[in-house]
């Protein structure tokens, strides 16, 4: 991974862990964009059509990716616009279940809507809270973040996987914008029904773009009423045979920014997601290990068998002072300080971090 972390210039300033907040830009990409901006700069509508071609073969590239049906994948700016659309065709009468405290965008999008709520706090033993209350009581929506944005706590995908099979008729929703780019992912075969992320933390791709994800069966589960030109290629006679995810596309897209998640994607693949995946399971296991040695981390969270690579350890404002003050790249939340690392991040910047919340 060494000649891999030279792509990006912030590791020259210190230590990276904030990919939880913010993916880091990186060299060859920039160099695509500011490619794509000039073509647009001397060729101004003549661009229009390798436009259109770099949002197909983004689309493409997402569905490869993540193993998705190709007219399942929808372009969105963001997780937070895909999930209201989504959310404007459900059932106001569904019983959602949701987890506390999870991120507000995905808790909210369902409270403010009057759909009948209830929820599951957060604990060691989560997976077991959602059954227990998915069939006790008769929930119609699970939706949850793969991976907790507060503190990296990760649902496990193989119990999601069960409990989709036992409760059929269950529509699983999930936030993936704390996950996807981390790890390995097969949606057809994760029994997920509903999959949106933000692409601009794990995936590396910039401000801007997003993608949802749809199982064929669920389509018919919600009433899209968005629309507009482009959903429908800009052909009049496709207004009412306009297939269920381009109805989140109902305007043009930023081939910049789109362009980006595909350059990103094809970058990811390079590298090989399976190395990836090793790398980041490697960093998780040593900082766990690291910061359980110091007593930083809660219960719920030491008594995980597997965690995602974002952790929130137990430190005052001094503490997260002085790691700034020493170059490290992290974020407050809650009551505590957020380190998170992908795979340009090394073992030894682990032990680094441990040394100055040591020794200062």
């Amino acid at each position: 991974m060494e000649k891999i972390r030279k792509e990006f210039p912030v590791l020259r300033k210190g230590i990276y862990a904030n990919t939880a907040v913010y993916g880091l830009l990186y060299d060859s990409l920039l160099d695509w964009r500011q490619e794509h901006d000039l073509d647009f700069l001397i060729d101004g509508s003549d661009m229009r059509e390798r436009s259109l071609k770099v949002i197909s073969e983004t689309r493409s590239a997402i569905g490869k990716f993540f193993n998705c049906k190709r007219d399942n994948v929808a372009l969105v700016t963001n997780f937070s616009s895909g999930l209201n659309i989504l959310l404007e065709g459900l059932d106001a009468n569904k019983r959602v279940l949701l987890v506390n405290d999870d991120y507000p965008s995905l808790n909210w999008s369902f409270e403010n809507r009057g759909f009948d709520v209830s929820y599951v706090s957060m604990a060691v033993d989560l997976e077991e809270r959602i059954n227990e209350a998915v069939v006790g009581g008769h929930i119609d929506v699970l939706a949850l973040s793969l991976v907790q944005w507060m503190d990296g706590f990760a649902i496990d995908l193989e119990f999601l996987k069960k409990l989709k099979k036992e409760n059929p008729d269950l529509i699983i929703i999930v936030d993936g914008t704390q996950f996807c780019g981390s790890a390995n992912f097969d949606f057809k075969n994760s029994g997920i029904d509903v999959l949106g992320a933000s692409a601009y933390k794990w995936l590396l791709a910039g401000y801007g773009n997003g993608f949802m994800l749809f199982s064929d069966q669920v389509k018919n589960c919600f009433s899209i009423n968005n629309i507009g030109f482009n959903a429908a290629d800009g052909d009049y006679d496709k207004k009412n045979n306009i297939r269920f995810a381009k109805k989140f596309e109902p305007g043009h897209l930023s081939s910049l920014t789109f362009g980006s998640l595909k350059y990103s994607i094809d970058f990811f693949e390079r590298i090989g997601m399976d190395k990836i995946t090793a790398h980041n399971h490697k960093l998780s296991k040593k900082a766990k290990t690291e910061f359980e040695k110091m007593g930083l981390l809660s219960e719920r969270i030491v008594q995980r068998k597997e965690h995602s690579t974002i952790f929130n350890i137990k430190a005052d404002k001094a503490t997260f002072q002085k790691l700034k003050d020493n170059d490290v790249f992290c974020a407050q939340r809650g009551e505590g300080v957020r380190l998170s690392f992908h795979f340009y991040n090394t073992e030894a910047e682990i032990d680094a971090i441990v040394n100055i919340l040591k020794n200062g």
